[in-house]
């Protein structure tokens, strides 16, 4: 059964072929946690790791990751795969980039027996450079003399060696091309990394020069961008203007703005712990927070905060704390951000720091007041409210009717009739109005032509699944034991089963490629090329489930028996069928009918074991399949 030295497929079908030993040599050098884990915060629960289900919404973490079975299961929408598998339906990609994306994540080449498809190399390629680049950069921060100023720079931002090592903050000579002729870097490198260019005159060129080199990382701790700051006092430009304070790297095949938070890689560990994350403007933002004690602080890189990082945050910390200077901080998310408080289900808080104070400066002037601002930020909503309401002047009917008319708006924004009456009552209790006089204001602002949240988008999950998955509930429960015990316990029932004992199609497809002797996920590979997915997403299901409760030889024969009488009933009737179209003869018939119920009868008494044998003959001769 199934495909068993080479597969090769296009999206679900192969159009490649790949020595079967390399794929499952990819499988097995592939840590499924530390990959499902850039995804989704992990926490281990016995020998499996659990956390919230990235393919839908749940408030109730049901999904599960088994680094023995190399699987992942969710017992809320039943989604099941393997690495492969979640590489495919999380990054969009076909059986064999997948494949090649976790080859070259395990430093393992594979052997096809096509040429690779345009572009296929080239990610490793940029990933190389740019971690190459990150190193050379940080050597030049902390050994060349030139960087003396810079390193006594650092010192006054609170920036001593051990921070500098932790984050990896390096230093970019000032010169035309310094990194690309200390690495000899191609210009397909340079431009496929964003650390340069070729210029008009055909030299190659770095991407920045004199500056202070944040690296950007993957959830992983691998760099795929960098962001570079300008020294204090920079000479300006030919033209009299002073350069940009910051230059981040531009987008490129390994590097996407809206996806990436700064400091992630280093913060997710504190985050899952406490379930709360922290998001900042900066990159010195984020080693402020680290540096007063609180390292579980991002921050995004050049974007607003969006759809994609909520999506991200989402599935480390249910708690999300804004963390903006004093200035900014009311302006720096729409409002889709209840939108995505009620999509994500998380809540969403903002710390107040003083005016013209950002955390950066706090945690150099007062770490204490850091985590305090921390510890004591507000719901979003009640951070807009407030700053409405300080800075209004109440003292006369006018301006409290001015200032309720402000606050309005604010408190239309949020989806829950419940939230908006209690800061309803609130507004109401600060300017001495009339809560029944608000509450038909707010009916009129929220019923009035709004223009959409330029941000908001359909609720949905981070991930969406593009396979069929089996519904373990609604099938005969003898046949998943049996499937059960077959992934765990082969030695107690494969020379037992047959597929004909099985009545539900989906099991019997999944026991006859199992019955060849391949692991799960290799059955698994082997259906999904036939286009059987439920029936690989069974296997997967069945072999995530507790694999400690082990069953005893009266337990299988048990298992068989039921598998047994089901199939046997159904036959019964094929038989009944064929009696009365004529296409048996009686005497036959009757003989058959009756032998079968009274061998059924025995099973479970003493000669079990012989009516066993004899009825799995019968099945198997009834569906022309070898006896077991």
């Amino acid at each position: 059964m199934g495909i068993d030295s080479r597969v090769a497929r296009s999206g679900y079908r192969f159009r490649m072929a790949i020595p079967r030993s390399e794929i499952d040599q990819v499988r097995e050098a592939t840590d499924l946690v530390a990959l499902v884990s850039e995804s989704v915060a992990l926490k281990r629960v016995g020998v499996q790791f659990r956390g919230s289900c990235p393919f839908h919404g749940e408030k109730t973490p049901s999904f599960y990751v088994s680094p023995q079975k190399l699987i992942y299961h969710c017992y809320g929408c039943q989604v099941t795969g393997d690495a492969i598998k979640w590489v495919r339906e999380t990054q969009h990609l076909d059986f064999m980039d997948a494949i090649r994306l976790l080859a070259d994540r395990a430093g393992i080449t594979l052997h096809d027996d096509s040429p690779a498809g345009p572009g296929s190399g080239d990610k490793k390629l940029f990933m190389d450079a740019m971690a190459r680049a990150v190193d050379w950069y940080h050597e030049q921060l902390l050994q060349n003399p030139q960087a003396r100023p810079v390193r006594a720079y650092l010192k006054t931002r609170g920036i001593d060696g051990e921070i500098a090592r932790q984050f990896k903050i390096g230093w970019a000579p000032d010169g035309w091309d310094p990194l690309s002729s200390a690495l000899d870097l191609s210009a397909k490198q340079l431009e496929g990394t964003g650390l340069g260019f070729v210029n008009k005159a055909g030299r190659k060129q770095d991407f920045v020069r004199d500056r202070i080199i944040f690296p950007i990382s993957d959830p992983t701790g691998k760099p795929i961008a960098i962001g570079g700051r300008v020294m204090p006092n920079a000479p300006v430009g030919p033209d009299g203007t002073a350069p940009a304070k910051y230059k981040n790297s531009p987008e490129t095949p390994i590097y996407t703005k809206r996806k990436t938070l700064y400091g992630l890689h280093l913060a997710k560990q504190n985050i899952v712990q406490t379930g709360e994350i922290i998001v900042c403007e900066g990159y010195t933002d984020v080693i402020a927070f680290f540096q007063a004690g609180l390292p579980r602080a991002v921050a995004t890189c050049g974007t607003a905060l969006g759809e994609e990082h909520f999506r991200t945050m989402k599935n480390f910390a249910s708690r999300i704390v804004l963390a903006y200077d004093g200035d900014s901080a009311g302006q720096k998310a729409a409002a889709s951000v209840y939108q995505w408080e009620k999509q994500h289900e998380v809540d969403v808080a903002v710390a107040k720091f003083p005016p013209g104070v950002d955390p950066a400066e706090l945690a150099l002037q007062d770490p204490e007041a850091l985590r305090q601002a921390i510890a004591e930020a507000v719901p979003f909503l009640k951070f807009r409210l407030n700053r409405v309401l300080e800075a209004a002047k109440i003292d006369t009917p006018e301006s409290r009717a001015r200032t309720a008319e402000q606050a309005l708006p604010i408190i239309a924004e949020h989806p829950s009739n419940f939230v908006r009456d209690e800061y309803l009552r609130e507004v109401a209790d600060t300017l001495q109005l009339d809560l029944a006089m608000l509450r038909s204001r707010l009916d009129e602002v929220l019923n009035s032509p709004r223009k959409s949240p330029e941000n908001e988008v359909p609720q949905r999950p981070i991930f969406q699944s593009r396979t069929r998955t089996a519904n373990l509930q609604a099938m005969p429960r003898p046949g998943i034991e049996a499937l059960r015990t077959l992934i765990n316990q082969p030695e107690l029932i494969r020379t037992r089963l047959i597929g004909p004992h099985f009545v539900n199609e989906i099991q019997r497809e999944a026991f006859e490629v199992m019955s060849s002797g391949v692991s799960v996920v290799s059955a698994m590979d082997d259906l999904q090329a036939r286009d059987r997915d439920e029936a690989a997403s069974l296997l997967g299901q069945v072999a995530i489930m507790d694999s400690e409760q082990l069953f005893s030889p009266a337990d299988v024969s048990a298992v068989i028996s039921q598998l047994i009488r089901s199939a046997a009933a159904e036959e019964l009737k094929a038989v009944d069928r064929e009696l009365r179209d004529g296409s048996i003869d009686p005497t036959t018939a009757m003989h058959t009918i009756r032998d079968v119920k009274e061998r059924l009868t025995m099973l479970d008494g003493p000669h079990g074991a012989l009516a066993e044998q004899n009825l799995s003959a019968w099945l198997a001769e009834r569906n022309g399949v070898s006896a077991p």
